[in-house]
């Protein structure tokens, strides 16, 4: 059944810009469900029909095919819990409402929108922290190439504590409930807002996301779990590479506290050869003969 988003909103269709907007703002203070009377639906709705009253584009389909638009082709609005706030500029809050006198945190309200839609889990325990990808180059010869062989280079980069082994925590000794987040992993931040006090999740500084921390800290690492290092690398270059191609080493990447390090990127550059050039699969050279050799060989 297609959608009214005119009637959701309480406009008219030949409402302006500026209506939509401020009938948006009142419904959606009205129903955020961090209200005592809040509706979780409704606002879901609202902010639906917000997305597509406010772009020019997805209102002139709305008008011409109804809420069914957004099913046409790969165009389209594809719901609130997928497209969340991005179009829309949070600045406008700002204007026309001061409450008083009261300030606000506008700049953060797209990632508090972003959290509600999408339950928020952004930054919880069940995102699993990366490693930055690396990468590197190496030269090798024209034959090695062509055979195959084995490389090993020294590359500085963060990664686990040998010492401790990543968890950052002293020989003999147990990790403990992190006391800032209760064991959670995450932690809630109230931000004040023209919508009111509205809680965001995020993960806590303190241990990561993990819910413990070090009860007495590694002594090299100082806790960290990580730190810098030259470490040898072993490359297993393939026969038949060819020039400029990339070899990706799965965990070779830098690592990182209480996470899975990144990939290491290896581009090999083949040196050229005096005789030989390669073609495809094929080996090539250029051989100078005489015109008598040519014709009757040699």
């Amino acid at each position: 059944m297609s959608k009214d988003y005119y009637e959701i909103l309480g406009v008219n269709k030949g409402a302006s810009k500026d209506e939509i907007k401020k009938a948006f703002y009142k419904l959606a203070h009205k129903y955020h469900p961090d209200k005592k009377e809040g509706d979780e639906k409704k606002f879901k709705q609202v902010n639906e029909a917000y997305q597509v009253l406010s772009d020019d584009s997805k209102r002139s389909k709305y008008d011409q095919f109804g809420s069914g638009f957004e099913n046409m082709g790969q165009g389209g609005y594809g719901g609130a819990s997928q497209g969340g706030f991005e179009g829309f500029d949070f600045g406008g809050f700002s204007q026309g409402f001061s409450n008083g006198g009261a300030d606000f945190d506008f700049g953060n309200l797209n990632d508090i929108f972003s959290d509600f839609f999408t339950g928020g889990n952004r930054g919880g325990r069940s995102q699993t922290r990366r490693g930055r990808d690396i990468s590197t180059e190496i030269q090798i010869s024209f034959s090695e190439s062509i055979f195959g062989t084995n490389r090993k280079i020294l590359i500085t980069k963060t990664s686990n504590c040998t010492t401790c082994g990543g968890s950052g925590t002293k020989s003999g000794t147990k990790m403990e409930t992190c006391k800032y987040c209760n064991g959670q992993g995450k932690v809630r931040e109230a931000k004040r807002t023209i919508l009111g006090i509205i809680s965001t999740t995020k993960t806590c500084e303190e241990c990561l996301g993990s819910g413990e921390v070090p009860k007495e800290k590694c002594d090299n690492c100082k806790g960290k779990g990580v730190l810098r290092r030259e470490e040898e690398v072993s490359i297993n270059i393939p026969e038949g590479i060819r020039d400029g191609e990339m070899i990706r080493m799965t965990g070779g990447g830098e690592a990182i506290s209480k996470g899975t390090p990144g990939d290491l990127y290896i581009k090999i550059n083949i040196a050229s050869h005096a005789i030989f050039k390669r073609e495809g699969n094929d080996l090539v050279m250029n051989l100078d003969l005489k015109l008598s050799d040519a014709l009757l060989g040699t």
